[in-house]
């Protein structure tokens, strides 16, 4: 009789209803002016593509954003083209060889910004037959991030390939704001002027795009999506905003100068927003060490009073960061217990002399929330990125994907 195997006590716990009220928290914030395009590119930011993807289309969303061309085939299969919501796929990271075949027979949407992709899709589109103008593209534009796009001064030879023969047909335009959490937005409003400007380059060379993609949380929050969208209808076009840590219960932090005059989208959010990833594990044993024991690889913590210790099951190939070991704690019987000792790779060690009680099997939590009504701890993932140095999009993408998400 084959049964299935209980897997090791390390699991997310994700909140669809979360998920899906962020979504349309962050829709009505956009509207009426702009559309929203919902992303979930890394395995929706560690959260489980196979859990968020129906989520967020439930919600309403139209359009979903992955970066490879992979994650658009498995959001397809979890979102067909032919369902109710019918949401467009955007595959923001580009295609790379060989991929132009999956794009078209998976109806997805591609970001362009070298000839070569061009060519690519051109020839892949040609061989499946398809129509003149019928194989949507949306084209990036290097505002001054000096990473991924084409430049504005090379733009009109680009846009050039796409002639009226040309089975491709050049459905958005779109830049990312890298600096929309600054208080001054001098950056921000450099990077629009140069985005118009190469809007108007691009009309001169015969082109005329649908949607103008334009914004990520911290833009939205900040309230640029009117300035995008007044921008968006002065080219004859909608505007596109791309929200992706909101949507899951996280506010980007903004310059400390947004203090002093918060944009109403930002108190807002604060209210709002719901976390939707909860990280557990599971206290494996409980023991009695005496003075002088030590804990741990290398010994970096030395027992100097009778201690109980708990250990845990997750560590660092968990994504438990191995530098949180003797600086950080997680919650158990909602009480804050200090991490002893280096973070092993499967295994860590929490101090619970102070909490009565722990017993293997009780739950402890990594990221979320822990205890009684009235008095409710809580570990972030800004915790976790104030306590390494990092931000909470890496918190949580490298959560490992050996630990279950699961739809709560």
């Amino acid at each position: 009789m084959n049964r299935e195997i209980p897997i090791r006590p390390c699991w997310v716990e994700i909140s669809t209803q979360a998920l899906e009220d962020n979504f349309r928290f962050v829709k009505k914030l956009a509207e009426p002016d702009a559309e929203v395009l919902a992303v979930l590119k890394a395995n929706a930011y560690g959260h489980g593509l196979a859990i968020c993807a129906p989520a967020v289309a439930r919600a309403g969303a139209r359009w979903l954003a992955v970066n490879s061309v992979e994650e658009g085939v498995a959001a397809r299969a979890m979102c067909p083209a032919n369902a109710q919501h019918e949401p467009h796929i955007l595959v923001i990271g580009g295609v790379f060889a060989g991929q132009s075949e999956a794009v078209i027979g998976h109806g997805l949407t591609p970001v362009v910004w070298e000839p070569w992709q061009l060519e690519e899709l051109e020839g892949a589109a040609q061989k499946a037959g398809i129509r003149a103008g019928t194989l949507p593209v949306h084209l990036e534009i290097d505002t001054g991030m000096s990473r991924q796009g084409v430049s504005p001064t090379e733009v009109a030879p680009i846009v050039a390939r796409i002639t009226p023969g040309s089975p491709l047909r050049l459905e958005g335009v779109m830049t990312h704001l890298f600096a929309a959490d600054e208080a001054d937005r001098r950056v921000t409003a450099e990077q629009l002027a140069r985005l118009d400007e190469t809007l108007h380059r691009i009309e001169l060379a015969g082109q005329f795009a649908e949607w103008l993609n334009v914004g990520n949380s911290a833009a939205l929050l900040a309230g640029e999506e009117h300035p995008i969208a007044e921008m968006a209808a002065r080219h004859g076009m909608r505007a596109m905003l791309r929200p992706g840590l909101a949507l899951f219960g996280v506010v980007p932090r903004f310059d400390p100068e947004f203090e002093s005059a918060e944009p109403a989208g930002l108190t807002a959010a604060r209210e709002a927003l719901r976390s939707v990833l909860e990280w557990k594990s599971q206290v494996v044993g409980v023991r009695q060490v005496e003075p002088g024991a030590v804990v741990g690889y290398n010994g970096t913590f030395v027992v100097t009073e009778p201690m109980r210790l708990a250990l845990v099951a997750v560590g660092y190939a968990d994504g438990l960061a191995r530098a949180l070991g003797n600086r950080f704690s997680l919650l158990v019987k909602g009480k804050r217990a200090p991490l002893v000792g280096r973070v092993s790779m499967d295994q860590a060690v929490i101090d619970v002399t102070e909490i009565a009680g722990v017993e293997p099997g009780d739950e402890v939590v990594i990221i979320g929330s822990q205890g009684r009504a009235q008095d409710v701890e809580r570990i972030t993932a800004y915790d976790h990125a104030d306590a390494t140095g990092t931000i909470p999009w890496e918190v949580f993408t490298r959560i490992g994907a050996r630990v279950a998400r699961r739809a709560v």
